[in-house]
Formats: structure tokens, C-alpha cells, sequence
């Protein structure tokens, strides 16, 4: 049985490797398309171009990962029927049930891939792609040119317009209002030293002070402020939820709602990198009974109709997603459902067939 079982795994990951060949290259040439148009503004030339769609690869494979893990099975197995392979194991004794276990541990090792690369690798690739273009460009990487990053807590506005390092910030506006919602203070400084995470150092400051109907003005050479943002989370206010490893999205969801701001957007793209382990473990028992119980289809037709059923999840999934941002669900439901009810399907359709 372990000589079986190591077949039939070195078969299903041939079958993802050659899935990913195909299907990766292809979504990275759109990418390489799409980052052609913006060749000639500024500095950003082709091979940046095709330096970019390079640093997305990692960020496109988990993406694509229940894609591949669906065609990717269904070519292996397929193939195996073809040569009545899996006929032969099937009179050898072995169930459905038996055979699928190699795919099945093939998936949990390609998962655990998949959270490797979520957590360490992708992210690093991908915001060094958006910064590396946001500069050839003669963007910033923050929220727009001359917009900077924002941030509040219950009485407090910060604008920073930009950060020079993690030690050091430039045209600092601080705004802090009382209880009823009035703005009481205004503070601006040209520049910041950030002494640890809660204490700045703020020069060459302005602060307006409103009571009634007055303004009083003070200037100061410098001052200490005890912030409530810490350099981490400024630097993840500058990058896109989906560019964030599984630990920052967590860690920053936790600062945003300890100050009140809206966290849905961070906290879908936390639970949506579970909700892509459900649907890749989805996608591979839909696999099996997907060409155990169609001995009378080609595998011609097998692949190409798991592709369009794997292009059919993909879109329904970014749609669920979307919607939910817009109808303000909740996150975890949203990103977490489409996972468990394919999961539910694959689950009545093996019973079903077998």
C-alpha cells in the first residue's frame, strides 16, 4: 500500500506542477499587459515592467492555488484512467475513498506551501513590487501624492505627509477634539524623531489652541508627544490589505478597531487566506469523484471542463467578496462561506457517486 500511495502522490504533484506551468505563466503574461501600458511614464521602463509581474508570482500562485489544485488533480487522475491505472487499483481492492487519500495529502503539503509563502514570502515580493513601481512612476506609496497617511483614534487625527524610514517623519498634523466633537487643538510640525513606539519627538511646532471664539497661536522648537500609532502600524497603513502576511493583517485589525476605524476591508483579507485553504481542500475533493465517477469522458473533456469550473469559483469568489465589502456582511461569514459550502458539495457528491 505505501508503494501505491507514493504513485499516486508523485502522480498528483507531476499533475499540479504541470497545472501550474500552464495556468501561472498565462496570468502572469495578462499582468505583463497590463504593466506595459504604464511604459514610458516617468522613469519606469519594460524590464521594470517584467520585474514587477516577477514579484507578483508568489502573490499570483496563492491566488490561483484552488485553480491549479482542481486541474492539476483532475490531470493526474485522469491520466491514470486513461491507462487503467485506476481501474487496476480499483480491482486490486482499493475504494475511492483509499485512492483519494494521496490526493488529499498532496493538497495538506501544498497548503502548507501556500502558508509559507503567505506569510513570509509573497508579501515581501509584493509590496516590493508596488514600491518599486510607485517610485518609477513618481508615485508615493501612501495614499496619493501629497495626501500622505492618516490615521485617528477616538479624539485624535494624525497626517503624516511622509515617512522617512521608521525613525523619522515629515509635515506632521495633529488634530484633537473633545468629547462633543469639537476641534480644540492643531498642531504642525515640520518633522519628527520617533524616540520608541509611543514617544515623538516633534521640531519646529505650531500648535492652535480654540477656546470660544479665540485662537491662541504657540510656536516651539521642539516638544515630546506620546502617540497612539506605533511605526508598524503606520507602515501598514501604506500598504494594501492583500500585500499583509496573515500576522500583520491580525495585528493591524486589532489596532484599527482599539481606535474606533472601520476594519472590514483589513479583517475580509485576513479571513479570505483561510477561505482560499477551504476552497483549495474543496477543489481537491471535487477532483476525485470528478473523474472516478465519469469513466466514459475523455480527459480532454475532463480538463477543460474543471478549468471552467475552476475559472467559474475564481470569479465567484472575488464577486462574494466585493459584495460583501459593499453590503458592509460580515467579514468572517463572507470570506469563510463559499469555502464551506464547496466543501459541503464536494462532500454530497462523493457520497453520491461512490
Amino acid at each position: 500500500m505505501t508503494i501505491i500511495n507514493r504513485y499516486l502522490a508523485l502522480q498528483v504533484f507531476i499533475g499540479l506542477i504541470v497545472a501550474t506551468a500552464v495556468i501561472l505563466p498565462a496570468f502572469a503574461f495578462l499582468d505583463l499587459l497590463d504593466q506595459l501600458g504604464d511604459v514610458g511614464k516617468g522613469t519606469y521602463r519594460v524590464q521594470d515592467a517584467f520585474l514587477h509581474t516577477a514579484l507578483l508570482l508568489p502573490r499570483r500562485f496563492i491566488q490561483l492555488a484552488p485553480f491549479i489544485a482542481l486541474l492539476g488533480t483532475v490531470f493526474a487522475l485522469g491520466r491514470l484512467a486513461v491507462n487503467l491505472e485506476l481501474t487496476a487499483l480499483r480491482v486490486a481492492g482499493l475504494s475511492p475513498v483509499r485512492i483519494s487519500l494521496a490526493p488529499l495529502g498532496v493538497g495538506l503539503a501544498l497548503l502548507l506551501f501556500i502558508a509559507v509563502l503567505e506569510q513570509f514570502i509573497a508579501p515581501h515580493f509584493q509590496q516590493k513590487a508596488i514600491s518599486h513601481q510607485a517610485a518609477a512612476l513618481g508615485k508615493t506609496a501612501e495614499l496619493g501624492k501629497n495626501l500622505g497617511i492618516w490615521t485617528r483614534d477616538e479624539r485624535n487625527i494624525l497626517r503624516i505627509g511622509e515617512m522617512q524610514g521608521t525613525k523619522r517623519a515629515e509635515n506632521i498634523e495633529l488634530m484633537h477634539f473633545d468629547d462633543n466633537g469639537f476641534l480644540r487643538t492643531y498642531t504642525h510640525a515640520e518633522y519628527a524623531n520617533i524616540l520608541d513606539d509611543n514617544l515623538w519627538e516633534l521640531n519646529d511646532v505650531v500648535t492652535k489652541t480654540f477656546t470660544g471664539e479665540r485662537i491662541e497661536s504657540v510656536n516651539a522648537s521642539s516638544m515630546n508627544w506620546k502617540s497612539f500609532v506605533n511605526p508598524a502600524d503606520i507602515s501598514t497603513l501604506t500598504k494594501s490589505p492583500e500585500s499583509l502576511s496573515p500576522t500583520e493583517l491580525f495585528q493591524h485589525v486589532r489596532f484599527l478597531q482599539a481606535t474606533g476605524q472601520e476594519a472590514d476591508a483589513y479583517a475580509m483579507a485576513l479571513w479570505r487566506k483561510m477561505g482560499g485553504a477551504l476552497t483549495t481542500i474543496a477543489m481537491l475533493l471535487f477532483s476525485i469523484p470528478f473523474v472516478l465517477g465519469s469513466a466514459r469522458t475523455g480527459l480532454g473533456k475532463k480538463v477543460v471542463l474543471a478549468a471552467l469550473i475552476g475559472v467559474g469559483v475564481y470569479l465567484l469568489d472575488q464577486i462574494i467578496a466585493n459584495a460583501g465589502l459593499l453590503l458592509h456582511f460580515n467579514p468572517l461569514l463572507t470570506a469563510l462561506l463559499p469555502g464551506l459550502a464547496l466543501i459541503t458539495l464536494a462532500n454530497l457528491w462523493l457520497r453520491r457517486v461512490f
